[in-house]
């Protein structure tokens, strides 16, 4: 109930509704009581619905009112009316299913939004969906899993932007923007690319930015090799996370928390290096450029901020991790990101390279993500803002399985494991992709739109260490 002092916004209004008191088991009729507005209010990093009761018990009224609201909330034309919802109901704990009926459906369904849901029954279900469904009546497409189920999804986004745009995707190409914004409802383990544009692992939160019209462009990489797009991405890790995902999916029976940490370990005690090349094409003052990039300065051509087109560089050696990183990567790990330098949509990427050290030196690094120390401040960790990277294994052939015992007495200081499989395993936004060769990431700027906001928008957080 409103006071006499107190107002609302009505742009901050979502949905109106007559309120009448019905009796136990009625569906219909009742006593009309007046009108509800719901407002999305903010508290703190969280959107919540809140309930605003108007007290009128007049029909007429209440039916010009309730006309009149409805005319204004259909004014919002950047406001979502129809949405394609893909569900995993094997994300982390397989609640998404759960998640999403019983939190976010609801709420759609009380904003009037129009909603076809698919629930996907095998990995790559949503992605061939994608390549096939019609997508003109919708005015976004909606996630419920975790990274690797919104990287599949981004990645079935982009792709059918290429496809519809008659882009050859085995050769070198312009992406196209993806053609509908991408809503992701936070429902896996980690959740790092909700966290990074929604500053929060809520469900509810992403909900309301999705009602409310909340868009953020963001910058996404694409994946190559031989001249032949991989996959799309925000983030991805060789070496170390790499190996410790691909170990995590060898072991799908175990609890996915379990799984995680089994594998974290289990790689920890059997750290080896990756020997490989890195070309790399850096950002000339990156600091000075993102302080003078902003949303509305950015242009949509990335070369006019790169001074240094012709300036590549080049690193070699043993290295226990590389991250390239186009988005901060935000999780309740490493609250200020794995990349905090990086912008949502500035047209860089971070580049992370440690070099082989010592087990206890990497795990002090892996500690620091959840710390207010810098996490880089060690003589074996480099970092770079850069636009393009090459990746190459010095070795033919791939590393071997990482939970073998015969890996146990190699000198991990100076000789990296190898086998007689030729794929080496990377992670890509929490999802496995395998690759035998050099591998090219590019950046390009705001090729995709996900429903949240910028992380400039976003409280401090208060740190937290719950790593390892």
């Amino acid at each position: 109930m409103l006071l006499n002092e107190e107002y609302v916004e009505l742009k901050e209004v979502f949905a109106v509704k007559l309120k009448r008191r019905r009796s136990v088991g009625q569906q219909k009729g009742g006593t009309l009581l007046g009108i509800t507005l719901f407002q999305c209010v903010k508290k703190g990093k969280k959107l919540k619905d809140h309930a605003i009761h108007l007290s009128n018990m007049s029909e007429d009224h209440c039916e010009v009112w309730l006309r009149h609201f409805k005319d204004i909330l259909n004014g919002f034309r950047n406001r979502p009316k129809s949405l394609k919802v893909f569900v995993n109901p094997n994300s982390h704990r397989k609640e998404a299913n759960q998640i999403y009926s019983e939190q976010i459906a609801p709420l759609f369904k009380l904003a009037d939004i129009k909603t076809a849901t698919t629930i996907t029954e095998y990995k790559g279900h949503a992605l061939s969906a994608l390549k096939e469904c019609d997508l003109k009546e919708f005015d976004g497409v909606i996630c419920v899993g975790g990274d690797g189920f919104a990287n599949e999804v981004a990645y079935g986004l982009l792709l059918r932007a290429q496809m519809d745009a008659g882009r050859d995707t085995d050769s070198i190409f312009t992406p196209v923007r993806a053609p509908l914004p991408l809503g992701i409802i936070p429902a896996g383990s980690t959740d790092i690319v909700a966290y990074s544009v929604q500053g929060i692992r809520h469900p509810l939160t992403a909900a309301m930015h999705i009602i409310m019209g909340h868009y953020q462009s963001v910058d996404v990489c694409t994946f190559s090799t031989h001249s032949r797009l991989l996959r799309f991405g925000f983030s991805a890790m060789f070496g170390f996370g790499g190996r410790t995902l691909a170990l995590a999916e060898k072991h799908r029976w175990m609890p996915s928390s379990q799984r995680r940490e089994f594998a974290v370990i289990k790689t920890l005690a059997n750290l080896k290096p990756e020997e490989c090349e890195l070309t790399f094409l850096p950002l000339k003052n990156p600091k000075q450029e993102s302080q003078k990039t902003t949303r509305s300065k950015l242009k949509r051509d990335s070369s006019n901020h790169f001074d240094n087109v012709d300036q590549w560089q080049s690193i070699q050696g043993l290295f226990l991790n590389i991250s390239i990183m186009a988005i901060p990567c935000l999780c309740s790990m490493a609250p200020k990101g794995l990349a905090p330098d990086t912008r949502l949509d500035n047209g860089s990427m971070s580049l992370i390279a440690v070099r082989n050290t010592s087990r206890a030196d990497f795990i002090k690094h892996l500690k620091r993500y959840g710390s207010l120390k810098n996490q880089f401040s060690f003589p074996f960790v480099e970092t770079y803002t850069v636009q393009e990277v090459k990746l190459k294994p010095q070795s033919t052939s791939g590393w071997a399985d990482d939970s073998s015992e015969e890996n146990v007495k190699v000198d991990s200081k100076r000789t990296p494991m190898i086998s007689s499989e030729k794929n080496y395993p990377w992670n890509i936004d929490g999802d496995l992709m395998e690759a035998s060769s050099e591998v090219n990431i590019r950046v390009h700027p705001r090729l995709i739109t996900l429903f949240g906001v910028t992380t400039e928008e976003f409280d401090d957080s208060t740190v937290k260490c719950s790593c390892i």
